[in-house]
């Protein structure tokens, strides 16, 4: 094995934390500022790139060039117990949704997410860059355009927002998604993206104007709740972009006087 064997327990409903419970000399790595809680005994550094011991510096080097194009930080947190018997350290969801558990070992070593999905995983796991290889991929994916790679045969934790729908497929099975609401899949599903089709629905159906469609063997992973499509719909409620959240369907602007909004 080259990852650490950790064990872990969720907490939470929609706003979930994962408490990894680590023996004498066991690490764990996560994101910046994933970081909940930690025991005593528990010391945390910023290595360059994931804290794998495999890439050599040069391969660091260059899985930290590809997240500093996306987006991401050149550096990880590897969090270690250093003290005597089993410590525990807990992270935390950085928004409404679930945290999902995967066993890389089980699932042939590599599963394929969501750029902003991953939350943390036992030290020893590689975390990269997957880009799409496909033009048509590359300039219309959105969301789905750079995805990340988790690469090991230790646990990873992804999260997600709203409701998560775990689907098996069988192969040949094909299922259109969302970009957004991909969240990621195993190693061997066939990903592509595909046009609406119509003119008239791409632009005036609201649903955009690209699938990520998945064709199966293998395990794909949805949300109900991107957190762009959130976030979009709080900007556009914000008083300053115009936009109001009337607290009483029926009374609507008479609540608001009488609650003082007015």
């Amino acid at each position: 094995m080259n990852a650490h064997e950790i064990e872990y327990q969720l907490y939470g409903d929609d706003m979930q934390f994962v408490e990894i419970e680590l023996d004498p000399g066991e690490s764990t790595i996560a994101e910046a500022g994933a970081l909940m809680m930690m025991d005593e005994g528990i010391d945390f550094e910023t290595v360059f790139g994931d804290g794998s011991e495999s890439k050599g510096f040069f391969g660091k080097l260059v899985g930290a060039g590809k997240r500093l194009i996306t987006g991401e930080s050149l550096f990880m947190t590897v969090f270690t117990n250093q003290g005597m018997g089993k410590k525990r350290v807990s992270f935390a969801a950085p928004y409404p949704g679930k945290i999902i558990p995967v066993d890389l070992s089980e699932l042939g070593g590599k599963v394929i997410c969501q750029k902003d999905a991953f939350l943390c995983a036992a030290k020893g796991v590689s975390v990269g860059v997957d880009f799409q290889k496909k033009l048509g991929t590359g300039f219309f994916g959105g969301e789905g355009f750079i995805m990340q790679k988790l690469e090991g045969d230790g646990l990873a934790f992804m999260h997600a927002g709203g409701t998560i729908y775990k689907r098996d497929l069988s192969p040949g099975e094909t299922l259109k998604i969302d970009t957004g609401c991909l969240v990621g899949m195993t190693k061997d599903v066939n990903y592509n993206i595909e046009f609406v089709g119509k003119v008239k629905t791409a632009f005036f159906g609201g649903e955009g104007l690209f699938f990520a469609t998945v064709r199966g063997p293998g395990t794909v992973w949805v949300q109900s709740l991107p957190f762009s499509r959130l976030a979009d719909r709080i900007f556009a409620a914000a008083p300053n972009r115009g936009g109001k959240v009337g607290e009483g369907s029926i009374l609507g602007g008479i609540g608001d006087f009488f609650d003082g909004d007015d």
